[in-house]
């Protein structure tokens, strides 16, 4: 029998299981500010089922100013009876660890969006089954998912032809698909990420002793493996970011993971060639964590970023962005107003942009 949909949902809790990566699951912000303006006083929690336990993304998720909580549980996959999936030693470390974050939480309304998949489906099942009086929203995707749920959305080719949007769609109306269950709708909601405490205490010890408001923040980026096809090549940035389009003024922070340093380091190396020393670029590649990266984007007065998670970040940030893709990537881009989005640009394009953000016209 079909529980009904709580009028006044006091704690929801958000199952997702699609990619552990920073800019994949911020992506889902905008869903949770659209559903904290329909119940201001709603606690969020997020569940999220990891094949990538210990990701750099879980510290800075569990900080987002939108949830009460957040949790991630290793799923291991596998072969048995010839197929592939979770397995039943999974599902027994699995069911305690679920059993207690319910108890935990005790939510009233759980929405799990994922399409496909059985794992979200039977944690889905499970909780409701130990929690009597909890409500589920699911995704129609295929024949007969909707029958797992207490009220099922629209597939996701349906959302997409009833408004217009292109295929294949954009990850962060993705999450937007089970929340038709509850009538509520993106209306252009941005994805959202504030500045940590840690961000303010690194931007405050680091940054705000340089004497300068003119910063420039870089993140080359794409250092894991199979990723380097996004990065954007060093001779465009180097002379992009010269002195024929960048005030001399303006300080260059490098961004990036520990795997990035090399690329970095290259960077400054080709630029001083080029440039000279004139120009002070300081490298963090490695040293700060997600949370300390929030102050380094919050004090740039423009970020530069491949598609990758730092990108995802300055615009949660709403802080100007130009993203640097070298092919098309419709479902990656955002399309804010302090967005702008370069596919494969000229050295001019990038630098004019530059210019543009700095109002600098050089002299001849």
């Amino acid at each position: 029998m079909a529980r009904a949909i709580p009028a006044n949902p006091r704690r929801i809790l958000l199952i997702k299981s699609h990619s552990a990566g920073i800019g994949d699951i911020l992506r889902s912000s905008a869903a949770w500010a659209v559903l904290k303006k329909r119940w201001p006083d709603v606690e969020l929690h997020l569940l999220f089922l990891t094949r990538w336990p210990g990701y750099p993304s879980e510290a800075l998720i569990r900080e987002h100013f939108l949830l009460s909580s957040a949790h991630f549980l290793p799923m291991q996959e596998g072969r048995f009876w010839g197929m592939r999936g979770v397995g039943p030693r999974t599902w027994r470390r699995l069911l305690p660890e679920l059993r207690k974050i319910a108890e935990q939480i005790q939510p009233d309304l759980i929405i799990d969006h994922e399409p496909h998949g059985l794992e979200t489906a039977l944690v889905t099942r499970f909780l409701r089954y130990k929690l009597h009086d909890v409500a589920t929203i699911g995704v129609a995707q295929v024949p007969g998912r909707g029958f797992l749920y207490d009220r099922a959305s629209i597939s996701f080719k349906e959302y997409a032809r009833e408004r217009n949007i292109l295929w294949p769609m954009d990850y962060t109306e993705r999450d937007f698909v089970a929340l038709t269950a509850l009538g509520l709708a993106r209306h252009g909601q941005p994805i959202s990420l504030v500045c940590t405490n840690a961000g303010k205490n690194w931007q405050e010890n680091k940054l705000n002793k340089l004497g300068t408001s003119r910063l420039l923040g870089l993140n080359i980026g794409c250092g894991t493996k199979g990723a380097e096809s996004r990065r954007p090549s060093v001779e465009l940035l180097v002379a992009a970011l010269g002195p024929q389009y960048l005030p001399d003024d303006v300080t260059i922070l490098l961004s990036g993971s520990a795997e990035e340093q090399v690329i970095n380091e290259s960077f400054v190396e080709q630029y001083r060639q080029s440039w000279g020393e004139s120009r002070t670029i300081m490298d963090f590649a490695g040293k700060i964590s997600l949370s300390e990266l929030t102050g380094l984007i919050n004090a740039c007065q423009v970020f530069i970023s491949s598609d990758s998670g730092p990108y995802h970040m300055a615009v949660g940030l709403a802080i100007p962005t130009i993203a640097l893709f070298n092919f098309e990537e419709p479902t990656a881009y955002h399309c804010e107003e302090n967005i702008q989005i370069l596919v494969a640009p000229t050295i001019e394009q990038l630098g004019v942009c530059l210019r543009h953000h700095f109002q600098y016209e050089r002299a001849s």
